[in-house]
């Protein structure tokens, strides 16, 4: 059974930083991009990031690629988006998604590149 399980979410205060994790199992890791999208109250849901397991490559969109670093750790089919100086608006429920065989500039922030699906796991900031 295919699994990504989002984790890390919180309460923070403005300025705060965070440490998403995605872990998944059911599938291999190493053969896949994970996407990491977020959604906030009201909106649609957007792409926010994605790396690509087998070679680390790496994308951003342009309004978090200052504050939003993502990784993985291939040994733990794990992977993570670091979030600083968080903002308002970054309060949103955030998903990590797969997507095979890699991340690529062209499709990373489509939903529909990407085969599995977590249930996200909520950031709230606050002043």
């Amino acid at each position: 059974e295919v699994q990504l399980v989002e984790s890390g979410g919180a309460l923070v205060q403005i300025g705060g930083s965070l440490k998403l994790s995605c872990t998944t199992s059911g599938f291999r890791f190493t053969h896949y991009g994970i996407g990491w999208f977020r959604q906030a109250p009201g909106k649609v849901r957007e792409a926010v990031s994605c790396i690509s397991t087998t070679d680390g490559s790496t994308f951003y969109v342009d309004s978090v690629k200052d504050r939003f670093t993502v990784s993985s750790d291939n040994a733990k089919n794990t992977a993570y988006l670091q979030i600083s100086d968080l903002k308002p608006e970054d309060t949103a429920n955030y998903y990590c998604a797969a997507g095979t065989p890699k991340c690529f500039k062209e499709s990373f922030f489509h939903e529909w590149w990407y085969n599995y699906w977590g249930r996200g796991t909520q950031v709230t900031v606050s002043s």
